[in-house]
């Protein structure tokens, strides 16, 4: 699992660069043809991770049920995000990874909520969501990548 982590713990500082080198307006722009901008998906990236691991394993989320309902799977951009929020999903971005791994080692993650995505991968275990998260990451940011080329 040390991999799972290291892994995905690389692709938080990629997003991390487009939250330095992004101004606000251009984190909130969307491109036409598009359903959202950076922002929301690095801020999905998140939420998702939050759900996969946390949520169906019984726990308590790091995210708040606000953030949840604003970037689950199914939303989209219903406004401008300020500052004030893509420096706390900047906060987010590394504070949960290193979290979930200090939980992984302290072995919290006991029971699970096995399910089939839609892209049929059955996830059964936290270890497993841990992997699929990478995965989900990498297909986000492929998606940023050609909304950066329209901004």
């Amino acid at each position: 699992m040390h991999e799972a982590f290291d892994i995905t713990t690389q692709s938080r500082k990629v997003l991390e660069n487009y939250l330095q080198n992004y101004s606000l307006e251009q984190l909130n722009k969307v491109p036409d043809g598009f359903n959202n901008n950076l922002i929301w998906n690095i801020a999905h990236i998140i939420v998702v991770q939050q759900l996969l691991v946390y949520k169906l394993s019984g726990l308590p989320t790091m995210v708040s049920d606000e953030m949840i309902l604003k970037y689950q799977k199914g939303t989209r951009p219903e406004a401008d995000v300020t500052q004030k929020e893509v420096d706390e999903i900047k906060g987010l971005l590394f504070e949960t990874i290193n979290q979930t791994k200090t939980d992984f080692e302290n072995q919290i993650f006991k029971n699970y909520h096995q399910f089939t995505n839609n892209q049929g991968f059955t996830i059964r275990n936290a270890e497993g969501a841990i992997a699929y998260n990478y995965y989900h990451e990498a297909m986000h940011l492929g998606m940023m990548m050609s909304i950066k080329k329209f901004l």
